[in-house]
């Protein structure tokens, strides 16, 4: 048996999923609430595998819930059912300790099926919030791997610098007391790490992002 608590201050849809979880096999309503603060008052004599929260509620939010929550029992299923479908939303939520993410238009079976995964251990998403997840991870593992690929040596820098200047390669090596080959192999690594093919991308990259 599955059971499940409600945190849902809509009257009509709070009854409606305690009807709908109470009339399937396997399934158990343990507690609708209309709000956190009663949830949590209740929370350490409530015997729950799967919290259904809603994240606009009155008073303190779901996302907040979750948190002051999985203070009391850490090892708590919160999956959120909500009408938001920002991506801040979406990740505060997550971040608090969310296991899943739904939007309320989630058919009735397909909620079912989401309960179900988070009670054993999965972490069930709408397609559209799982595709926002997706992309947000994607771009922030490519911010990481640009700003270590974009972190010259010093002495790159300074050979970037003296481009930036106007100087020309002999000119670079003989003010750094380099050769003018440790000067190319300095532009070469400084382009690859900088993603750019020519002096002036190197140049107007570097500037925009701080770099020189």
């Amino acid at each position: 048996m599955i059971k499940v608590a409600i945190i849902e201050d809509n009257t009509t849809i709070r009854d409606g999923l305690a009807a709908l979880i109470n009339g399937t096999p396997d399934y158990s309503c343990v507690g609708s609430f209309p709000d956190c603060e009663s949830f949590l008052h209740k929370l350490p004599t409530l015997d729950v595998n799967v919290i259904l929260m809603d994240i606009g509620l009155p008073g303190m939010s779901g996302i907040d819930g979750i948190t002051r929550a999985k203070k009391i029992k850490q090892e708590l299923n919160i999956l959120m059912l909500t009408v938001y479908e920002d991506s801040q939303s979406v990740f505060k939520a997550l971040c608090a300790g969310a296991c899943g993410y739904l939007v309320k238009k989630t058919p009735p079976i397909r909620l079912l099926e989401a309960i179900k995964d988070a009670n054993e251990g999965g972490a069930p998403m709408s397609s559209l919030i799982a595709r926002q997840v997706i992309t947000l991870f994607q771009q922030n593992l490519g911010k990481q791997d640009d700003d270590k690929d974009s972190q010259l040596s010093a002495r790159e820098k300074e050979v970037l610098t003296s481009l930036s200047d106007g100087n020309n390669y002999q000119s670079i090596a003989d003010k750094l007391f380099i050769s003018v080959d440790t000067v190319r192999h300095h532009i070469r690594n400084t382009y690859r790490k900088l993603h750019v093919h020519s002096q002036s991308e190197a140049v107007a990259k570097a500037i925009r992002k701080g770099i020189i």
